[in-house]
């Protein structure tokens, strides 16, 4: 979902500035032990409050449009879907959110009967004229809908296209009239009653439950999207337990506890696995879910503002900032400044990884012409993603190899790319198709053009030093570097138009099975997830195969032969997987990071001391 965890340019140091000061010196431990600590921010209205940063500015917040990690996080806190996933249980699985129960599926996989809970409520807002407004069945057919309505530019449409029965005959139809004829029934989403809906699949979906999951498909009330038609991610209304108190665009985001939520019970099971998971049990087990008040997040896109804020107790926890790695973490240990503050470190591989992506339909970069293959091919040779991981990612991350990252079903462990890095091979290969050098000393095209390798990024500092090692590798290959820059939600909005030449890019899953990230190549979701606009009827073929099987070796063996395909013709350089390393403040409770479940606030609770 995340593209690169880079920044927009515009509140480091001033967000900082915004944030509460420190609390007061008292006593508090996460697991029996007494520690000498700072307190949690007393805020004035002694409402529990938690504040943590996000590395990059959020671009909104409607379901249907927000395609970076940050925004789905607060819409994860604010709206509910069908199903969610147990908070502990690893690996990750699904549970029931809206849902009353799990789904009832029928028909070999085809025919998925929900009911919903009742007493759900959406947030209190104007529209609905001083009445709660509970979600029903018709909400959850009326928000599927809204993934076809093209004025949104909508971006998670692949999530059910060509999926369920009538759907898309539905939005052909729409098409032909003056607009969607949202009151028109659709066969495969059939409201049985005010709470029951009965979805039937054009064929046998084996991930259809990660869809209901995925916060893409979180539940909407209509009155509030016609109320504000061309602008419902400034005006976020669901049924989870926040909602959107304050927005500052790019500044911070404030949400509060939906007075109208129906609650919950912390009611989840420590893995045999994680020792610590026994210590949180114990500190949250039979309370009710939302300890927490009031949720603060503060977009500060520059690791040495992050890192100072957290050391100064400004923010309660935080992803360990790479360049202050080796300091906090010398020898892979915890730095004795901050274990005497009580500080806990929870370490993780993400189900991840980075990746720079070739435009497609570039006359120099794109297509699959034997030359340009060759072109891209050299880059991917060219790029040393072990100089990356040691001097830019500080030891903490390693080489990704396959198209599917560690954690995910269809990940293969032993596999190993047949693309490393070796300039010699590069040089040897752009030679070989006609990219000669000129008289300043750099390549030309095939038929004598001068062209550029020009990356477009964000304007931090990590990505300066991106600039520099790519800049190093392209000038050992003889190939003309050009660092492009400007904030990440300009970036996003070209790349959906296959404007962008080169990027740097990043998926972390939206649910944990292969097929989320082998679709990120598949054509028919170029505008959407597919950055790169990369066109391959091979790859195609064979995603269109896989897509309609269960996970085993039948499967398995058509991943191998799309990672051969991606091989073939590289329309992307693969990257690194990334190391988390979560900073934890003690009187943080109940903190559990996810691997795939995004806002996890009413997860936890504050100790606020004496």
């Amino acid at each position: 979902m995340a593209q690169r965890l880079i920044g927009v340019g515009a509140a480091t140091v001033a967000a900082v500035s915004l944030l509460a000061g420190c609390g007061d010196t008292a006593k508090s431990g996460t697991d029996g032990a007494t520690v000498s600590a700072v307190s949690p921010v007393k805020s004035p209205d002694g409402k529990k409050v938690v504040r943590f940063p996000f590395v990059i500015g959020e671009s909104g917040f409607d379901p249907v449009t927000a395609h970076d990690l940050y925004s789905s996080e607060v819409i994860d806190g604010i709206f509910d879907t069908i199903l969610t996933y147990d908070y502990m249980a690893r690996p990750a699985k699904l549970v029931p959110k809206l849902a009353a129960e799990m789904p009832l599926v029928e028909d070999s996989g085809k025919r998925w009967t929900i009911k919903l809970v009742k007493g759900a409520y959406f947030s209190p807002h104007e529209v609905f004229n001083g009445k709660k407004r509970e979600v029903t069945a018709r909400d959850v057919e009326y928000s599927f809908k809204r993934h076809y309505d093209d004025s949104l530019k909508p971006v998670w449409r692949f999530l059910t296209d060509g999926k369920i029965v009538g759907l898309n005959a539905w939005y052909d139809k729409s098409k032909k009239s003056d607009g969607l004829l949202w009151d028109e029934p659709v066969p495969g989403l059939e409201v049985l009653d005010s709470h029951t809906l009965r979805i039937s699949l054009t064929k046998p979906d084996y991930n259809f439950g990660y869809v209901l999951a995925h916060v893409a498909m979180s539940i909407v009330a209509r009155e509030v999207v016609e109320k504000y038609p061309n602008d419902v991610q400034s005006h976020p209304v669901g049924s989870s337990a926040y909602y959107l108190k304050e927005w500052v665009r790019g500044q911070r985001i404030i949400l509060e506890k939906n007075p109208n939520w129906r609650g919950g019970t912390w009611n989840f099971k420590a893995n045999a696995d994680d020792p610590y998971d026994e210590v949180i049990v114990k500190q949250m087990q039979g309370k009710p879910l939302a300890q927490i008040d009031r949720v603060e997040i503060y977009p500060i896109e520059e690791e040495q503002s992050r890192w100072l804020a957290f050391k100064n107790k400004q923010l309660d926890f935080i992803n360990m900032p790479q360049s202050f790695i080796k300091q906090a973490l010398p020898g892979g240990k915890l730095s004795p400044e901050l274990a005497a503050e009580g500080i806990r470190v929870q370490k993780a591989v993400d189900p991840e990884y980075t990746y720079t992506y070739f435009q497609w339909n570039d006359p120099v970069w794109g297509g699959l012409e034997l030359p340009k293959v060759a072109l891209r091919r050299a880059i991917a040779y060219a790029i040393n993603r072990d100089e990356e991981i040691e001097i830019i990612r500080k030891g903490n991350a390693k080489r990704a190899e396959f198209i599917i990252p560690e954690g995910i079903v269809g990940h293969q462990a032993n596999y190993k790319s047949s693309v490393s890095y070796n300039p010699a091979l590069a040089n040897a290969l752009l030679d070989k198709f006609g990219y000669k050098k000129g008289a300043d000393g750099y390549r030309n095209t095939p038929d004598g053009k001068p062209f550029t390798f020009k990356y477009t990024s964000t304007p931090i500092a990590i990505e300066r030093e991106f600039d520099e090692l790519y800049k190093k590798n392209m000038d050992a290959i003889g190939i003309r570097y050009e660092a492009e820059k400007e904030k990440f939600a300009d970036s996003i909005k070209r790349e959906k138009r296959c404007q962008i030449m080169i990027r740097g890019a990043a998926w972390i899953a939206d649910y944990p099975d292969g097929d989320n990230f082998t679709q990120l190549l598949y054509s028919k979701n170029i505008g959407e997830s597919n950055n790169g606009c990369y066109k391959s009827p091979a790859y195609d073929k064979l995603y269109e195969q896989s897509a309609v099987l269960p996970d085993g070796p039948e499967r398995d063996k058509l991943y191998l032969e799309m990672q051969k395909q991606f091989e073939a013709d590289t329309p992307w350089v693969l990257g690194v997987t990334r190391y988390r390393n979560q900073m934890v403040y003690p009187w943080v409770l109940g903190y559990k990071r996810h691997p795939v479940l995004l806002a996890n606030w009413m997860y936890y609770d504050i100790n606020m001391g004496k």
